[in-house]
């Protein structure tokens, strides 16, 4: 099967890596385990919430690896408990986020089995260079133009 680019215009340079990106999101698994949101709490400023009941601090890994933030759940089994019925699932989770350019994550905590990652998004600098415009012929000798006999 032929893929198709999205990105394919001669106009378009450099955004091969969004691509990848693109591909990166699509392949991760749709898993709705565990719920979470995503909310704007500020100007720049967003937070994921993951419902982990069950879960301890010790449970969980939050880590960032090439721009994606990964939530790693595992509960321990205790051995000690017996149960007659489980119907509270103690399974272990994934949760994978791609993040643009420039997000920082800058906490992680835990609060009445909600897990909070607060992320940064800074305002890019807005950047004006100038190029300087080079020629490949040599300089013009006394001010006469090459190619010119001064008639």
């Amino acid at each position: 099967m032929t893929r198709i680019s999205l990105f394919n215009s001669p106009l378009l340079l450099g955004f091969d890596h969004v691509e990848r990106v693109l591909d990166r999101v699509a392949k991760s698994t749709s898993d709705g385990y565990p719920p979470y949101n995503i909310e704007q709490v500020g100007d720049n400023r967003l937070r994921i919430t993951l419902a982990v009941a069950g879960f301890d601090r010790d449970d969980l890994s939050v880590t960032v690896e090439e721009n994606q933030l990964i939530i790693r759940g595992r509960q321990k089994d205790d051995p000690d408990r017996t149960f007659l019925h489980r119907g509270i699932a103690a399974r272990q989770f994934q949760k994978s986020f791609v993040l643009a350019e420039g997000i920082e994550v800058t906490t992680a905590g835990i609060d009445n089995g909600l897990l909070n990652i607060d992320l940064v998004r800074p305002q890019p600098a807005t950047l004006v260079r100038n190029i300087e415009i080079t020629t490949s012929k040599p300089a013009a000798a006394n001010g006469i133009p090459l190619g010119d006999n001064g008639s």
